[in-house]
């Protein structure tokens, strides 16, 4: 079957708010091979399209590289068009375009990580975030994304929290500045989902939760978030985020510097055990 002229529901219905960040040309590959395939199988969009659940003019943004495919629809599709699992291997980049760019190197570390500790002083870590929260926090940007911008990335955010089901799981640990347990994000609904899902993670056996209580005169964290992460091979690496600026430190006396820095924090911060009691008692106030 030829390939019909595109139509106009072929075009972005969204604009700009839809097009991924830059620097995501894996999705023009992916896109280029999803159309060759397709063409090759003699499947038109729309027939393609409908097997697998999507209209014509998504599919057609997957081609263009528009939108980020899920992996269960680049897992489908390479089945459906016969690609030889072409399609497959592209899977765990096409699901890095899903991230701002200057977290796609963190992304990709994050998930090798056999350890992860983090620091927060400004919002819930995304490892912890619910859903609503995510939104929350995306929506509250400026300037402001768009609504399929805003859905991409809360997506990313939930793919990324896969870390918790991977076996053997990463051991995790994470502190917390109480301002951020106390900043009502998305409203006192949205927070009160968070806390509680704070304390189902606080109960895993992999994952410690510590709060820094405000009443606290000691905190070396003021200078700001950041993250530790020890890889397989051994690896220990620092992430650190201000204002949609990152660096990944590789430096071992830099990296050295905040593992010291972080381990001060543990000190100072209450017990796990006691960390969940206080954001139960926060829970117990909204």
């Amino acid at each position: 079957m030829n390939e019909s002229p595109q139509r106009a529901e072929d075009e972005d219905p969204v604009g700009d708010a839809a097009a991924p960040d830059p620097g995501s040309g894996i999705l023009r590959v992916f896109g280029r091979q999803l159309k060759r395939f397709r063409v090759r199988a003699g499947v038109e969009r729309s027939e393609f399209g409908a097997r697998l659940g999507y209209s014509a003019s998504t599919i057609a943004a997957y081609e263009q590289g528009r939108r980020v495919p899920p992996p269960r629809f680049i897992d489908q599709a390479d089945e459906l068009l016969d690609a030889g699992e072409v399609l497959k291997e592209m899977k765990e980049e096409v699901a890095r375009a899903q991230y701002p760019a200057f977290f796609r190197d963190a992304a990709k570390l994050e998930a090798e990580a056999v350890e992860l500790h983090v620091y927060a002083n400004q919002a819930v870590p995304g490892l912890l975030q619910t859903e609503e929260y995510a939104r929350a926090v995306f929506g509250m940007m400026r300037p402001p994304l768009g609504e399929e911008a805003i859905e991409r990335r809360v997506a990313a955010r939930l793919l990324r929290q896969e870390i918790f089901t991977k076996s053997p799981s990463p051991l995790m640990s994470f502190v917390i500045d109480e301002s951020v347990l106390r900043r009502p994000i998305g409203g006192r609904t949205v927070l009160r989902g968070q806390l509680e899902q704070l304390l189902l993670a606080g109960q895993r056996r992999t994952v410690e939760v510590q709060v820094m209580p405000l009443g606290s005169e000691e905190n070396v964290g003021l200078a700001g978030p950041f993250t530790l992460i020890e890889t397989s091979e051994g690896r220990r690496i620092a992430y650190v985020e201000v204002q949609n600026v990152s660096h990944v430190h590789t430096e071992r006396r830099l990296v050295w510097g905040l593992e010291i820095k972080y381990g001060i924090l543990r000190a100072q911060a209450l017990t796990p055990q006691a960390s969940l009691g206080y954001v139960e008692k926060l829970l117990g106030e909204l």
